[in-house]
C-alpha cells in the first residue's frame, strides 16, 4: 500500500485525502487549525480510515510516498521544508484530482475576473447541451468533484497561483490565463515568482490543447510552454482572435467571423466585455458553439461580494464588491460605478504601490473611508487626491459613508486589501456590510 500526507484539511486537503483512501492509499493528515470545520472534516476522515493529527505540532514519523499541499499551506513553510527534505513527493490538491480525472479539463486563471469567467464558462458549456462540472479554487475542489464519479465532457475549474506553484504534470485542455496585475506578493515575495506561478498553467501543454492569453500577454505566455499546443488571444487590440468593441464580441476570418452580442447584459463594458471575449476564445478551443455566449451572458446571475447592490437607500446605492482584494480589482470597480462613489477600502495590503490608484480617485470618488490595518498607509498615500478618513471598524465607515452620501451617490465596499486583519475572508465582510446596510434601512 502505498502511503499519503496531507497537510491542510480545509475543503482542499480533505477532498484529496477521501480520494486517496478510495483509490487504496493510508492516508495520514495534519492541520494545526482548531476550528470547529476542520474539527469535523478531521472526524470525518478518521471514520473512512485515515490517521488525523489535529492540531498538529509537526508532521509525523514515517515512510510516505506522496505529499498532498493544501493551497493555504505556503511552500516556504516549516512543513514543506520538511517534507521536502525527506525527499516526498509534493503535489498540490489540483493536481491530485486531475490525475485522477477521466474528463478533460479548463483551467482559468488570473489576477481578477476568473471566479465570473469560469462560471460563464460553465454556464455556456452547459447552453451548448455538454455536461459540466464547474469548481476548483471557485466552489467544489477537483478533487471532490471527481469522487462525485459523475461523468462529464469538461470539469470547469478556476485555479489560483497557489494551486499552481508546485504542479509536477497538470495539463489543461485548456487553459486560460485571464490577466496580471499584483496580488498575493505578501506569499509570492515578488512580482516576478507571481506571474511565475501563474504562467505554470501552460507549460505542460502538448499538441491538441489549447492555450489563451491576454493578447498583451502573449510573448510571455508562449516561452512558458514546451509544447507543441495551440494558441488563442484575446483583448481589445485588433490583433487579438477574439476581442472587444462596443458591446460585442469580434473574431477575424481565420476563427469564423463570429459576432456576439453582448448589449444589455453584464458583460457590457470594457473589463467584463474583455472577460467574455476570454469566454470565446475558451470554448472555440474546446469545439464549443459560441452562439450561446449572447443567452448565456444576459441570464448571467453575478457571483455574491462582486459589484452585487444590497440595497437601495434614499437615493444610495450599497455596493458589495468585498472580493476586490488587490487595488487592481478596486480600480475595476471604481471605472465600472456610473456613480458618484463613498468608497469603503482598507484590510490587509498585498501590494506597494499604492499611489497607482490616486488619479482614478480623484476623478471618481467623493471620500474614502478607511479600515483594519492599511488605514493609515492608504490614508497617507491618497490624501492629497481625495478626502480619506480613517474609521478603524467597517461598521463605522458603512455609517460615517450613508451620513455623508447624497441621492445618486453609491457607497461602495471595494477594498482593495484582503480581509484577514478583521475577517475570517472576503465573503464574511461582505456579508457583514449588507448586514449592517439593512440595519441602516430599518433606521436601527
Amino acid at each position: 500500500m502505498k502511503n499519503a500526507l496531507v497537510l491542510g484539511i480545509g475543503v482542499s486537503g480533505y477532498g484529496a485525502a477521501r480520494l486517496l483512501l478510495e483509490n487504496g492509499y493510508g492516508v495520514t493528515a495534519v492541520d494545526c487549525s482548531q476550528s470547529e470545520d476542520v474539527r469535523r472534516r478531521a472526524a470525518s476522515l478518521r471514520a473512512a480510515g485515515a490517521s488525523v493529527e489535529q492540531p498538529a505540532g509537526g508532521l509525523p514519523a514515517g515512510q510516505f510516498d506522496l505529499c498532498v499541499l493544501s493551497p493555504g499551506v505556503p511552500l516556504d513553510g516549516d512543513w514543506v521544508k520538511e517534507v521536502s527534505a525527506r525527499a516526498i513527493e509534493i503535489l498540490p490538491e489540483l493536481e491530485v484530482g486531475w490525475k485522477y480525472s477521466e474528463s478533460p479539463m479548463m483551467a482559468i486563471t488570473g489576477s481578477n475576473g476568473k471566479s465570473t469567467v469560469t462560471k460563464l464558462c460553465g454556464a455556456c458549456l452547459t447552453d451548448a447541451g455538454m455536461s459540466v462540472e464547474v469548481g476548483g479554487n471557485y466552489g467544489t475542489p477537483v478533487s471532490e468533484i471527481v469522487r462525485s464519479g459523475r461523468e462529464t465532457d469538461w470539469i470547469v475549474a478556476e485555479v489560483s497561483s497557489f494551486q499552481l506553484e508546485p504542479i509536477k504534470e497538470f495539463r489543461p485542455r485548456v487553459g486560460v490565463l485571464l490577466n496580471l496585475q499584483p496580488d498575493h506578493l505578501d506569499r509570492h515575495g515578488d512580482m516576478a515568482s507571481y506571474e511565475a506561478a501563474k504562467m505554470r498553467i501552460f507549460e505542460n501543454m502538448k499538441s491538441g490543447d489549447t492555450a489563451v492569453v491576454l493578447d498583451r500577454l502573449a510573448d510571455a505566455a508562449r516561452t512558458s510552454s514546451q509544447g507543441d499546443n495551440g494558441w488563442l488571444t484575446f483583448g481589445m487590440s485588433e490583433s487579438a482572435d477574439f476581442r472587444y468593441c462596443d458591446g460585442y464580441v469580434v473574431s477575424g476570418a481565420a476563427r469564423g467571423d463570429q459576432r456576439i452580442n453582448l448589449k444589455g447584459s453584464k458583460f457590457e463594458s470594457p473589463i467584463g466585455g474583455i472577460n467574455a471575449a476570454a469566454v470565446a476564445a475558451a470554448l472555440y478551443g474546446a469545439g464549443a458553439d459560441l452562439t450561446v455566449i449572447e443567452g448565456s451572458a444576459r441570464e448571467f446571475v453575478p457571483l455574491p461580494h462582486r459589484m452585487e447592490t444590497v440595497a437601495e437607500i434614499g437615493g444610495v446605492t450599497f455596493i458589495d464588491d468585498s472580493k476586490a482584494t488587490n487595488l487592481e480589482a478596486m480600480k475595476a470597480a471604481l471605472r465600472s460605478c456610473e456613480k458618484p462613489v463613498r468608497l469603503i477600502a482598507g484590510g490587509l495590503l498585498k501590494e506597494k504601490n499604492i499611489e497607482s490608484a490616486k488619479e482614478l480617485l480623484a476623478n471618481k470618488v467623493r471620500r474614502v473611508y478607511l479600515i483594519g490595518k492599511a488605514a493609515r498607509e492608504m490614508g497617507a498615500a491618497w490624501n492629497d487626491a481625495v478626502d480619506c478618513v480613517e474609521c478603524g471598524t467597517l461598521e463605522e465607515a458603512t455609517k460615517l459613508a450613508w451620513n455623508d452620501a447624497e441621492a445618486g451617490d453609491a457607497v461602495l465596499l471595494s477594498p482593495g486589501c484582503a480581509s484577514f486583519d478583521q475577517f475570517a475572508g472576503f465573503a464574511e465582510r461582505g456579508r457583514q456590510f449588507t448586514a449592517i446596510a439593512g440595519l441602516i434601512k430599518t433606521g436601527e
